[in-house]
């Protein structure tokens, strides 16, 4: 029961880099607020880059899902990389101040939901573990 709930768990996180990550991809930076009609070409290429970047990681927590149990290693990368955007996002918030509340929603995830996460699975896989 404890590792459907984990696997649930994580689909529903899944949702948000896939949905971010998409949205970015096909509207660029001009969906976020604060940001005008004019944007150069530079910004839109990176923004569009880190976009399908952040697509790509919901998809690989998706691939976790199925056998979650025995994807640790996977799954850790995967919440690092989420975990060191969240320490580049906190800097911002520190350097540019409070962010709109979607993305203060992504700190949230970033350095508190997906450690927790971690610690889950890892729950979980020692759970599975023979022996036990």
């Amino acid at each position: 029961m404890e590792r459907r709930l984990l696997q649930l768990a994580v689909a529903l996180g899944c949702v948000v880099p896939l949905l971010a990550g998409g949205t970015g991809l096909i509207h660029g930076p001009a969906f976020l607020r604060g940001v005008g009609m004019e944007i150069p070409a530079d910004l839109d290429s990176h923004f569009r880059y880190l976009s399908g970047l952040l697509f790509a990681v919901g998809l690989a927590f998706a691939s976790c899902i199925p056998g979650i149990e025995r994807k640790t290693a996977r799954f850790r990368l995967l919440a690092l990389l989420v975990f060191l955007g969240g320490l580049g996002r906190l800097l911002g918030l520190a350097v540019s101040g409070v962010p709109g509340t979607g993305h203060v929603f992504g700190l949230v995830m970033e350095l508190g939901t997906v450690p927790l996460l971690v610690l889950w699975q890892t729950r979980v896989a020692a759970l599975a573990r023979p022996g036990r």
